[in-house]
């Protein structure tokens, strides 16, 4: 090949080609890129002053639903704003790089994900802690557990909706699966029983309601604070703060101690002195500790017991039976402890000792002396 023909080519590819490639796709590329940019920027704009104004507004109404769709959509719609942007960039290039098959899969892909963002928006505003199922819950008196029980089902059918209209969207027929789930539902039941006896299980606990999210209860198996109740089991924290998932079926099926429901906590204990304290400061004694819990501002009046209880191996018993007014456990612990200090000095006041186990030996005969 001549020198100069090569010449004249190299020349021509950057004088010729590469502007004609500049024009005809980068310039285009570019545009797209610009495209982009602009709709991010105005996503940026919409959340510093679009979605302000929005939740100014919507916190001058009387209920917070409105402020609720506000925040629940607030990511999707940005989120929407942006893929907008890339979407109609592509369209602005796919007259020149895409074929009619590829232009079909990026339209399928756009509104694909704008199904999913709607829905989203969706499963956001379907929180247990939203207005609407607050203002439900008190309407019909539903504690947490229920409110948290059916903002489950309601997310569940949300994505159970969109699973179908996005399958559409894609040309997608599910009759033909609808109809294999209805020839191997035997089977799924026979399958499934576990799973279906821990949702009858959860169905139980809520409409039952021996427990709600918050309270202490104690099983055969596990004490603690219920965290979170779901379709399949109960979530526990214990008190060393493990957590424990236990299956809704077995706790229906089991006696559950709800500690949180009680009105008033029991005290109880036998108070053994020394078998040498005399009769009239015995009797002092109890009547001076009846007379301090019945006058205590923690001990509740209905239910007061002390009495002589009887002999022991090595103590006169004194038997303490009694209620405090709190329930909550560090409440309960102080006023306990005030109490037993008061019943302490009580006892010092009579120059009472407290017994301990001990054990006498008594000889028939004298021992002998020893030898001088």
């Amino acid at each position: 090949m001549d020198f100069t023909v090569i010449i004249q080519s190299v020349v021509q590819f950057f004088t010729v080609d590469v502007v004609n490639f500049w024009h005809e796709h980068l310039l285009n590329y570019t545009i797209a890129i610009g495209i982009v940019v602009f709709f991010y920027v105005l996503r940026l704009l919409f959340s510093r002053y679009v979605v302000t104004a929005l939740l100014r507004l919507s916190r001058k109404t009387e209920t917070s639903f409105d402020t609720k769709t506000v925040e629940a959509f607030r990511k999707p719609v940005r989120r929407f704003i942006v893929l907008l942007g890339i979407y109609l960039a592509v369209l602005y290039v796919s007259p020149y790089d895409l074929d009619s098959v590829q232009h079909l899969f990026v339209n399928r892909v756009f509104r694909t994900v704008v199904i999913v963002l709607i829905f989203s928006g969706l499963y956001n505003l379907a929180d247990s802690s939203s207005d609407l199922l607050l203002q439900v819950g008190r309407k019909y008196d539903f504690d947490r557990i229920v409110l948290s029980f059916f903002s489950k089902v309601l997310r569940f059918i949300i994505i159970a909706l969109s699973i179908p209209i996005i399958a559409d969207t894609w040309d997608i027929d599910i009759n033909g699966f609808v109809a294999g789930l209805g020839i191997g539902g035997l089977a799924l039941a026979l399958a499934a029983q576990d799973a279906i006896s821990n949702v009858v299980g959860g169905l139980v606990i809520i409409t039952e309601r021996p427990f709600s999210i918050g309270d202490w209860i104690l099983t055969s198996n596990v004490e603690g604070t219920v965290e979170d109740i779901s379709f399949r089991s109960t979530k526990v924290r214990t008190f060393a703060q493990a957590l424990v998932t236990v299956p809704n079926s077995s706790l229906a099926k089991q006696p559950v101690t709800n500690w949180t429901r009680m009105g008033r906590r029991q005290i109880s204990f036998r108070l053994g002195v020394t078998y040498s304290t005399p009769k009239k400061k015995l009797e002092a004694c109890v009547q001076r500790i009846r007379q301090m819990l019945t006058t205590h501002q923690h001990v509740h009046p209905q239910t007061i017991f002390v009495f002589f209880d009887g002999f022991n191996d090595s103590s006169l018993d004194i038997f303490i039976y009694f209620f405090t007014k709190t329930t909550v456990w560090a409440e309960f612990l102080a006023a306990k402890e005030e109490i037993l200090y008061g019943i302490m000095e009580i006892l010092e006041d009579e120059g009472v000792s407290v017994a301990f186990p001990s054990t006498s030996v008594y000889f028939e005969n004298p021992m002998p002396e020893k030898a001088k």
